[in-house]
This record gives structure tokens, C-alpha cells and sequence, in this order.
């Protein structure tokens, strides 16, 4: 037997992405019409068929179906399938280098992976799990049999997409320096508003700016601002006190954010005239805007170095396996 056998038990739970059917998603979307069965694509002289195709497809299909209408649906839909096309392409390619370099996988590594699907899916339940596979139309030899490709890909792409496991210092370094908005948390304040309308008739604008002085004057002189505002304030707030609860920059106009941001907690602002209207603010609270060291952030860093070294180092490969195969689609 091929030493290539040795690493399966460390890496068979840890499928490639070239291949996800859950048993639970193998089934066509309920929007999709019934269609003969034809080859949407030939790899090395095997069959693709246009049912695996939809089979591959078709859970995202219906988030698709939900979310969009008419031609860009249409267009959705195409764009999914032919990615699909492209999954299964590069699986069958995947399982003919395994056979072409006649390794094996025993026997008993697919039935761990069964009774692990058992144990987490269906609580240890083999009738469940069987009955689930005959509504689905699936033969449980079928199923092992997509399992056991599953793994092929999963094992194959471990045995073939080998990275440097030392990222250096260099690059986390300069990834932190380029990415540091990834590692900063997003800057929120717990707002307060009233805002007194400057725009109700020429003849009262200068009694509304009075009366956006009287109503800093309340404040000043310790009156409540949730209070203040149920009763004086014109904004769609007032009947909660002029609570904005948390918010984000860009959520008020610019002007008022930068008042708004750059007040200490519990303060309350001086009037504030924009675009006509009068505003007072008070921040109530705030927190984010931090952004975590490098120490902090290092070894995530440098996993996802890692990643996509890996991930180029598959692209690579797999694009390898496409320049000397026959493909056709249809």
C-alpha cells in the first residue's frame, strides 16, 4: 500500500471545497422545471451530466430565487452553474490524478466518516439517516461513494499543495501595516438629539433660534435631556427622548458627525445651525475606534498568510491538471 495512505486519518474530515453536497441539500430547487437529463461537460473522455450539475447547485439556487426576479435572476443562475461546471471539472480531475497515481483509501476511513455523519447530523440514528437518503433518492452505496471523493479531494490537495510553514516577519508586518483598518473596530457614540425646526415661516425663524437658546439654557441649568426633548424637540425622536441609541459614522449628516465624534461623553453641545434647523447634541457614550497591536494580531495574521499561499498554491495545481486534460463543455 502507497505511503500517500498515512496522512488520511489526520485529513479526511478536512474536505476541499471542490466538492459540498450536504445530504440535507441534495435535492433540486422546488422553482427548478423537470428537464432531460443531458452532458454539460466531458473531462478526460467521463461524463459530466447537467443533473449533477443542478444537484451541486441547487441550494444556493434557491437563496438566489428569493433574492432576485426576471433577467437578473436568469443571469444569477447562469453564473452559478457554471461555477458549478467548474467545481466539478476540477473534482474529476482531482479523483483521475488519484486513480492515475493508484493510491487507495481503505475502507474503513469512509465508514468513520459515515458514522461521524450519523453522530453529528442525525444523533447516532442510522434508520433516520438511511430513510433521509431513500427520500432523497441516494443508495447509501452512492453516498459512501460521494464521501469517499470527498476525501480523494481533501487528501489529494493536502499531498500536492504544500506551503512554507514559516511566514516571515516581513510580510505579517507589512500585511498589518496596509490592512490596519481589518484590525481596528468600528467607531460607535450612544447619541442624543433635539432639533428645533428653523424652517416653519420666515416671520418665526428668529423666535426659533430663541427658542433653541432657551432649551440649551434648561439644559445648561440641569434640566433633563431626555425630557427637554419630549418637549420641545421636532425630529422623529421625540417621543423617545431624543434617543438615536448606537451609531456608526456616516449615519449623520457630515457636519454633525464631526461635532458628534468629537464630544467627550456627557457633554452637551452649543446649538448647532445646519442646513436651517437648530440641533443640540449630547453623547451618552462611546465606544470602538481602537485598533489591536501587531502583537495582538500576529499569529491571525499569519494564518491567513497561510491560507492563501495555500489557496494560490491549489489554483496553481489545479490549473495544471486542466493544461494536459481533454475538456469540453456543453
Amino acid at each position: 500500500m502507497s505511503n500517500f495512505m498515512r496522512p488520511f486519518v489526520a485529513v479526511f474530515l478536512a474536505v476541499g471545497a471542490l466538492l459540498q453536497v450536504p445530504i440535507h441539500n441534495v435535492a433540486f430547487a422546488e422553482e427548478e422545471p423537470t428537464v432531460v437529463d443531458g452532458i454539460a461537460a466531458v473531462v478526460n473522455g467521463e461524463v459530466i451530466t447537467f443533473s449533477q450539475v443542478r444537484a451541486l447547485s441547487a441550494p444556493q439556487e434557491k437563496v438566489l430565487r428569493q433574492q432576485y426576479t426576471g433577467q437578473e435572476l436568469a443571469n444569477k443562475l447562469t453564473e452559478l452553474r457554471q461555477l458549478a461546471v467548474k467545481d466539478l471539472i476540477d473534482r474529476r480531475l482531482v479523483i483521475q490524478a488519484f486513480k492515475k497515481e493508484s493510491f487507495e483509501i481503505p475502507d474503513h476511513i469512509v465508514d468513520m466518516r459515515i458514522q461521524q455523519i450519523i453522530r453529528e447530523s442525525f444523533g447516532g440514528d442510522r434508520n433516520t439517516f438511511v430513510k433521509t437518503l431513500e427520500a432523497q433518492n441516494y443508495t447509501l452505496g452512492e453516498f459512501k461513494q460521494k464521501e469517499m471523493e470527498k476525501i480523494i479531494v481533501g487528501a489529494m490537495r493536502g499531498h500536492n499543495v504544500k506551503t512554507n510553514s514559516i511566514v516571515s516577519p516581513t510580510k505579517i508586518e507589512e500585511y498589518y501595516r496596509k490592512h490596519r483598518d481589518e484590525f481596528t473596530s468600528k467607531e460607535q457614540i450612544k447619541l442624543r438629539m433635539i432639533m428645533i425646526s428653523g424652517h416653519k415661516d420666515t416671520a418665526s425663524a428668529p423666535a426659533q433660534k430663541e427658542l433653541a437658546e432657551e432649551v440649551l439654557g434648561k439644559l445648561a441649568s440641569g434640566a433633563e435631556f431626555e425630557q427637554v426633548a419630549q418637549m420641545y424637540s421636532e425630529d422623529s425622536t421625540k417621543d423617545n427622548g431624543g434617543d438615536w441609541g448606537w451609531i456608526e459614522r456616516k449615519t449623520l449628516a457630515e457636519p454633525l458627525e464631526k461635532f458628534a465624534f468629537n464630544m467627550p461623553v456627557g457633554r452637551i453641545s452649543n446649538i448647532i445651525d445646519y442646513a436651517g434647523n437648530y440641533y443640540i447634541l449630547k453623547v451618552e457614550d462611546k465606544h470602538g475606534g481602537s485598533t489591536k497591536s501587531l502583537n495582538e494580531v500576529r499569529a491571525d495574521i499569519e494564518k491567513k498568510l497561510e491560507q492563501e499561499e495555500a489557496h494560490q498554491l491549489q489554483e496553481r495545481w489545479l490549473a495544471s491538471l486542466r493544461q494536459k486534460a481533454y475538456i469540453k463543455t456543453f
